[in-house]
């Protein structure tokens, strides 16, 4: 049974390379794949395509995507971009505001001056490696998080603060939910683990992502079966498997209801 290609991080748990080292003067081209790290690309000045959990973006000027780990992606970027990868482990940092419902900021030009001023700060912190730069470097990805919030709330006009205590306990149901959706998919199980009632449970996930508990476990079981169709070559019985359907034709009505294709369909339309 076929896995999709995982990346990891290196032993430093903390990268920051230039695109133009990387690229060298020629194309770059990732194939469709996932990290066990969080991923930034910050494009100063590039075309491309960047496609994120199969939502397709086109690569412009001042740009910064935003990946958390188990997101799958793959990008082509033409020669002469400029701008920055940086990759780090969830040990060395966790963002601000991690479940950040966006994957990419279309910024200004003055936008990205600011978050590249930071990014200019952290990657000179690991040239050098002066006395406690890891720290440094950490106090720069504040920042940077920071400014991507404010940012991004001000494009995306989100005026309404989640209050911390909500952010808290909507990280903890969503990295349950990536554990362990395939062995469980009823509510009931995550408010017991979480020692809520099913009202509140709602009530955080409606506040902060517009969405019912219900409906945020069966999203993000199809995306995990959308990544398995189109990263690998399983067959739709070895994916219902993978996540936890005993029932194959339960699970292709279950993947009909919320795509309004078949699992072959989808796959076939997709390549």
């Amino acid at each position: 049974m076929k896995k999709i290609p995982i990346r990891q991080i290196n032993t430093q748990s903390f990268t920051l390379r230039k695109l133009e080292d990387l690229m060298a003067g020629k194309e770059m081209q990732h194939a469709l794949h996932r990290h066990d790290f969080y991923f930034i690309l910050a494009v100063q000045k590039g075309e491309g395509v960047h496609e994120i959990d199969f939502e397709k973006f086109t690569v412009n000027d001042h740009v910064v995507y935003f990946l958390r780990p188990g997101q799958v992606h793959q990008l082509q970027l033409k020669a002469g971009a400029s701008g920055y990868i940086m990759e780090f482990s969830p040990e060395f940092y966790q963002p601000l505001h991690k479940t950040l419902n966006t994957n990419f900021c279309q910024l200004d030009k003055s936008g990205f001056k600011k978050m590249h001023h930071q990014l200019l700060i952290m990657h000179r912190e690991l040239q050098e490696k002066q006395e406690a730069y890891h720290d440094a470097i950490k106090a720069s990805l504040d920042i940077f998080f920071i400014e991507f919030l404010r940012r991004w709330r001000t494009i995306e006009n989100k005026t309404q603060k989640v209050l911390p205590y909500m952010q808290d306990r909507l990280e903890g149901f969503l990295e349950l939910v990536e554990l362990h959706s395939a062995e469980h998919k009823q509510v009931a199980w995550y408010t017991s683990q979480m020692n809520l009632s099913a009202y509140q449970l709602n009530e955080i996930t409606k506040a902060t992502l517009g969405k019912t508990s219900s409906e945020i476990i069966n999203d993000h079981i199809i995306l995990e079966a959308k990544r398995y169709l189109l990263a690998t070559a399983n067959q739709v019985k070895e994916i219902a498997d993978i996540l936890g359907y005993e029932d194959i034709s339960y699970f292709i009505r279950f993947f009909k209801k919320h795509t309004g294709y078949t699992p072959d369909a989808f796959r076939n339309k997709s390549v």
